[in-house]
């Protein structure tokens, strides 16, 4: 009787031990949590960026496994509101307690879930989303991939102005934090110029009348225009332009590197400049390798991928790789431990290299310049450092 003491004794002692074990990561599987609008003004985005990570999932579970691991993606729609980003976060982390939350969609709705994540030890890593509070402050569970629109702007626009031998630069930009992050970047670019801006102007968000900014810019004889804009603004900007006779060159940021813009705006839109950094994945796209990969994501889910279905891709691919390197016993601690030594070379989509460490959480600062040319996106600069 008395010799089963012992063993019982040692018995309880390990249970602490497994109910300590890490949070989303099992014998045979990974948990991820994402979070996207399914349902909100930007679902088309979260529907592509979610099949995307799906895709790329379902590859590495039909090839293999993270060390004997599958990957499971569970999606929450947060209906690109804040508040139920909130509630998306606590049901992934609490209820579904994923390991990781990739590729959530949106500034302000990061903002309210990375709180509730943080609380729970889980890695925000790589929203889509290139505002700069996704990496600053330092954070040990922050991870962002995407190039901030105020440096896009900022390292982009000299070289193009150059080019376009540019004398008047303005800005129109939406009156919120996207907005006044594309203006800053004008701001800052403009001041390494040893330039003034000629004009600047606003609009609210949800506006669909921009003839009295247009004005404005037109009759500051504006030379070229730098948009704070998304989708429906460029359209709505660059038709009121064209029907004004008012013809400068029109550049925004990869806000606005979209195949609505020329689906949507027609022959209007033909000239624009946009930042972006990677390609949008055109069924007949001259390389190979991406042909091959837009064919198999139509034949997946009926429809053609985007660029966001790119994110959603390159986000769950590049997590593979950190935990592969953060080995067997996969744990908050060592895959921030790997994600820190991480490098990651270019991709078939045109991707610029990018590399991280305990001190640095954004993979690179730079993009290069599409124009619409003849109804699609084409590379017309290399990255600008």
């Amino acid at each position: 009787m008395h010799a089963r003491i012992p063993l019982l004794l040692a018995a309880a002692l390990a249970l602490p031990a497994a109910w300590a074990q890490q949070q989303g990561v099992g014998k045979t599987e990974i948990l991820i949590g994402t979070i996207q609008d399914m349902s909100g003004p930007l679902a088309g985005y979260g529907k592509q960026a979610r099949n995307g990570m799906l895709l790329r999932v379902e590859e590495l579970n039909e090839q293999g496994s993270v060390h004997g691991r599958k990957l499971k993606l569970i999606a929450e729609d947060d209906g690109y509101d804040p508040k139920k980003a909130v509630l998306a976060a606590q049901k992934l982390v609490n209820q579904d307690k994923v390991f990781i939350v990739a590729g959530h969609l949106g500034t302000a709705q990061n903002m309210a879930a990375m709180p509730v994540q943080f609380d729970k030890n889980i890695v925000n890593f790589f929203p889509i989303t290139a505002a700069r509070e996704m990496y600053e402050p330092l954070h040990k569970l922050k991870y962002s991939f995407a190039a901030t629109y105020y440096d896009q702007i900022r390292l982009t626009l000299p070289a193009l102005a150059k080019e376009k031998n540019a004398k008047k630069i303005c800005t129109i930009y939406q009156d919120d934090d996207f907005g006044l992050e594309v203006q800053r970047g004008a701001e800052a670019a403009l001041k390494a110029m040893n330039m003034e801006l000629g004009e600047k102007t606003s609009f609210k968000r949800g506006a669909t009348d921009f003839s009295s900014q247009v004005a404005r810019l037109k009759a500051a004889n504006c030379d070229l225009v730098v948009l704070g804009t998304i989708i429906r603004e460029t359209i709505g900007t660059i038709g009121e332009a064209r029907k004004t006779g008012f013809s400068p060159t029109f550049f925004a940021s990869s806000a606005a590197y979209s195949d609505l813009i020329h689906k949507l705006g027609g022959k209007a839109v033909d000239g624009l400049y946009a930042t972006m950094t990677v390609l949008h994945p055109y069924l007949d796209e001259a390389s190979q390798p991406v042909r091959f990969w837009a064919n198999k994501y139509k034949t997946r889910f009926n429809e053609d991928p985007t660029v966001f279905s790119v994110y959603g891709y390159i986000i769950i691919d590049q997590f593979i790789q950190a935990a592969q390197k953060a080995g067997p016993n996969l744990t908050t601690d060592s895959f921030v431990a790997a994600m820190d030594t991480m490098s990651f070379a270019p991709d078939m989509f045109g991707g610029a290299p990018s590399s991280y460490s305990a001190t640095k959480r954004l993979g690179n600062s730079i993009s290069r310049l599409s124009q619409i040319q003849d109804g699609r996106w084409k590379v017309v600069s290399d990255y600008v450092k």
